[in-house]
């Protein structure tokens, strides 16, 4: 069975850190740490059984401290963006803060986002639970906030995300894990390996603010089409920039009721994305009972310098995201997911992403 091992790492604001080591039978590991649930290491066998770290990430915990692209981290209260850093609930307008000095916009929960607090930690069978509340007012967020996050490792190579969330007032909830996967290893570049995302459809923006132009295009020829595995470097080129940075709108996805969250509905996962790794062999399917994912090429790593574990220089294109999630903005669009949650729902979702090989 999956063991788990906890070991001291680090200190933050006068709170211990820990380490959670997490190996299943076939050698498979998973690193998570308490400060801001954040994935640290992912360790993962080739055809050969040979295992490869595939996440990018920092060994210490002040690397993390200092300031990151949130590098396996959690993000909340609400993940990906809000325009202006303003939304209204019931006539009621909140201000947050616009921490993304890009574009002027609310990022992934604002300038101390869930990212940056030790959650308590429990250890729950094949998986950690963490859970924290997030106070009324938090970055400018309404209601105290209920959290658990619960990220385990099953005995047959499966990393799985689940999130469940209770408010006392109306508030926005949209939590999603930020992790930066390279199948090859985190050393590597991505361009040898292929991407399908099960998408017919996705959330453009306007590219100088990053935010949805609320319309709900089709990919069918355009650079943004993964309906078919393609090899990442080829698409890259079909975009002026090789960037990508774009909600899918997952094909069978509907949110799941958050007043009633049956088992049932609990198990409702649909495939969302397959990245293969030819070199490697490594293949990992993403499946999630979320409406939509967001997929990052890491195109602006190069904008600084990210000396990342055992002193690699992380650069443009060391990893993807794949973040299942909510879509960006949606508090501003009525036809988008509703990411509002009010007292006496629970919030709920899952995700899991299962790792094999090919020949």
């Amino acid at each position: 069975m999956t063991t788990i091992q906890r070991q001291p790492f680090g200190e933050h604001q006068g709170q211990a850190v820990s380490l959670f080591t997490l190996t299943n039978r076939s050698g498979m590991k998973l690193c998570v740490t308490d400060y801001g649930c954040i994935i640290t290491q992912l360790w993962v066998p080739d055809r050969q059984g040979e295992l490869e770290d595939v996440v990018m990430g920092f060994d210490d915990l002040a690397s993390y401290q200092a300031g990151h692209p949130f590098f396996g981290a959690i993000a909340g209260r609400c993940a990906n963006r809000i325009a202006g850093g303003r939304f209204k609930i019931d006539g009621q307008e909140f201000l947050l803060a616009t921490n993304e000095l890009t574009t002027g916009q609310h990022l992934h929960g604002g300038i101390r986002g869930f990212d940056k607090y030790v959650w308590q930690a429990q250890e729950d069978g094949d998986g950690i639970i963490f859970s924290r509340t997030s106070l009324d007012g938090e970055e400018g967020y309404p209601g105290n906030l209920q959290v658990r996050h619960r990220i385990g490792l099953t005995e047959d190579n499966v990393m799985t995300f689940s999130f469940e969330a209770q408010t006392d007032k109306p508030t926005v909830v949209n939590l999603v894990n930020h992790s930066h996967y390279n199948l090859r290893g985190h050393t590597h570049l991505i361009h040898d390996q292929q991407l399908k995302i099960d998408a017919d459809f996705m959330t453009p923006v306007d590219e100088t603010s990053m935010l949805p132009t609320g319309e709900i295009v089709r990919v069918a020829g355009t650079a943004f089409d993964f309906r078919h595995a393609r090899r990442l470097g080829d698409a890259m080129l079909a975009r002026p920039a090789q960037d990508f940075d774009v909600n899918y709108v997952l094909k069978k996805n509907q949110p799941l009721p958050k007043h009633d969250l049956s088992i049932k509905q609990r198990a409702n996962l649909q495939p969302a994305a397959l990245m293969i790794c030819p070199h490697s062999g490594r293949v990992m399917e993403v499946h999630t009972t979320l409406p939509g994912i967001q997929f990052y090429n890491a195109f602006k790593l190069s904008n600084k310098v990210w000396n990342g574990k055992s002193g690699h220089r992380y650069q443009a294109f060391s990893g993807i995201c794949l973040e299942t999630q909510a879509f960006p903005d949606s508090i501003h669009h009525e036809h988008f997911p509703d990411v509002v949650l009010r007292p006496g729902e629970q919030y709920y979702s899952s995700t899991e992403h299962r790792f094999s090989v090919v020949a």
